[in-house]
């Protein structure tokens, strides 16, 4: 099996949130959202993760539906179960109870046994002026790396 280049990410979530921890997450999906991720038909804009019943699902996670599927097609936009082990769960849910931090997709990817992985990221909520630090920083940055190049 050839290894997939697919990583899709999401840039808004490190503009809006500051990451505290990070989690690598396996996905529940069917046939034709796997088939559709393969070939890079997936979005993680406006998607968080919320418990229900002790387990970590996905929340409005586009995946486009499958060109070739038939009446067997997925729904683009369905809640999708996360696989971590106990005791990831248990402590994410915690710090989400406790301090009020929330759980956010950061990137999607195919590893290389061929699977679909949720990078997902225990994060706080920026403040306005924090967003706009973020983008001098990210200015500073991209400044100081022209000025090296030539």
């Amino acid at each position: 099996m050839s290894t997939n280049n697919i990583n899709i990410k999401n840039r808004r979530a490190s503009y809006d949130y500051e990451f505290l921890d990070t989690f690598v997450a396996g996905v529940v999906l069917t046939g034709t959202e796997i088939k559709s991720i393969r070939l890079g038909k997936a979005s993680l804009v406006d998607t968080y993760c919320v418990f229900i019943n002790k387990e970590l699902w996905v929340k409005n996670m586009n995946i486009s539906e499958y060109f070739y599927g038939t009446y067997n097609n997925h729904q683009p936009r369905r809640d999708r179960k996360l696989l971590l082990n106990k005791k990831e769960l248990r402590k994410l849910e915690r710090q989400v109870k406790e301090s009020g931090l929330t759980i956010v997709p950061t990137k999607m990817f195919i590893n290389e046994r061929g699977l679909a992985k949720v990078g997902i990221a225990l994060a706080k909520g920026k403040r306005e002026y924090d967003k706009r630090q973020s983008i001098k920083e990210k200015d500073d940055k991209r400044m100081m790396d022209r000025m090296f190049q030539k």
